[in-house]
């Protein structure tokens, strides 16, 4: 086991600790930080479980498999806030996802791989593809909270959330189809899926190494870690959100800060820990994948996903965004898409990336809160 790897799994022991000072009373502050770093290594183990039953799968239930599951940690912690009733911080992790993964993940990945390899290469037709996609989920966003603000009168909740239901409906729509696009029609626009192929090679590595141990990968292992992980992050995800909003207070930050910048990070720090590792690997495509496709995911899938389980769980979740919340969004997707367009990286495009993170970053901080 690499150090990294080591010091993941050492914040395992945040698990009891958060469940002790839950129960023990010692407060939210403490309950929300201490859930906050057992989340981190539960979504780490749920991605290698993902990539390791994958392999086994084969590459079409494989690809699938980690479409679904790549933002479980974040569906999961959605769904505990949203049955919790806060709407708000809700759509503000959604928003804090996309923007996170499209300026904080791919800055620091095109940073850092720049500073090793001056300059690298991804697939220019995948970065079309997906600046298409997220053109779409932007305008998809848009049109509801758009619709609202250009009514001479208010629009009737019902009304705005049946519009965000049928709107999600063609979200999970669309990105079932750009898995059938991407995984299967047109995989050589793709060459043929760099992105899945590398993904399954380092999963491939990990099943050599543990042949040549003397031990085979175990499906139903991992399908239990994945079961246990999942029941963990759900328990954890209750803690953090029964705390979020004292433990808010205490640091002095609005809800609108935590949804769109905490929270993300909370949820997503696995994932950026891997996109940011293979860009120093020189495999840009990989990092690219994770960072654009998880945006995608966020925003073709799990946003749909939790407008509809409102629907269904009778809380008032729709698409209608703080408008605010969806400057940042465009900002990050329009530069983002100018950056990416080419193909090639450099950490100065990295170092772009970063500062209009921070910006945002500073714009919600200062935000005051509603």
């Amino acid at each position: 086991m690499s150090f990294g790897k080591y010091l993941l799994s050492s914040l395992l022991i945040f698990i009891p600790i958060s469940v002790a000072a839950h129960y023990l009373g010692w407060g939210s502050l403490v309950v929300f930080i201490t859930a906050g770093l057992a989340i981190v290594p539960l979504a780490a183990w749920m991605g290698t479980a993902t990539e390791e039953i994958a392999v086994v799968a084969g590459p079409s239930l494989g690809g699938l498999l980690n479409a679904t599951f790549g933002n479980a940690t974040e569906l999961i912690i959605a769904l505990v806030a949203l049955n919790a009733g806060l709407i708000d911080v809700v759509k503000a992790s959604l928003t804090g996802s996309i923007i996170g993964n499209l300026l904080l993940v791919m800055g620091l990945s095109m940073l850092l791989g720049g500073l090793r390899y001056k300059e690298q290469e991804f697939q220019p037709i995948v970065a079309r593809v997906n600046a298409s996609s997220m053109n779409l989920a932007v305008i998809a966003i848009l049109l509801p909270t758009a619709a609202n603000y250009a009514a001479r009168s208010p629009i009737p909740e019902a009304t705005i959330q049946n519009f965000s239901v049928a709107v999600a409906l063609v979200l999970i729509a669309v990105y079932g189809l750009t898995l059938l696009f991407s995984m299967k029609t047109h995989t050589y626009l793709y060459d043929a899926g760099v992105a899945q192929q590398e993904l399954e090679e380092m999963a491939q590595e990990n099943l050599a190494d543990g042949e040549s141990s003397g031990h085979k990968v175990n499906l139903w292992l991992w399908i239990g870690i994945l079961l246990a992980a999942t029941l963990f992050v759900a328990v954890e995800s209750e803690l953090l959100v029964d705390s979020l909003e004292e433990a808010t207070e205490h640091l002095g930050l609005t809800a609108l800060f935590t949804g769109v910048i905490l929270l993300p990070i909370i949820g997503n720090a696995a994932e950026h820990a891997t996109a940011v590792t293979v860009a120093m690997k020189d495999k840009m495509d990989l990092s690219v994948s994770v960072a654009v496709g998880s945006s995608l995911q966020i925003a073709l899938f799990v946003a749909p996903v939790l407008v509809i389980a409102g629907w269904l769980l009778g809380k008032p979740m729709d698409l209608n965004f703080n408008l605010f919340e969806l400057v940042a969004v465009m900002v990050a997707v329009l530069i983002t898409n100018s950056i990416s367009s080419d193909g090639r990286s450099n950490w100065l495009e990295g170092i772009l990336l970063l500062a209009a993170y921070v910006v945002i970053g500073l714009a919600f901080y200062f935000q005051p809160a509603i």
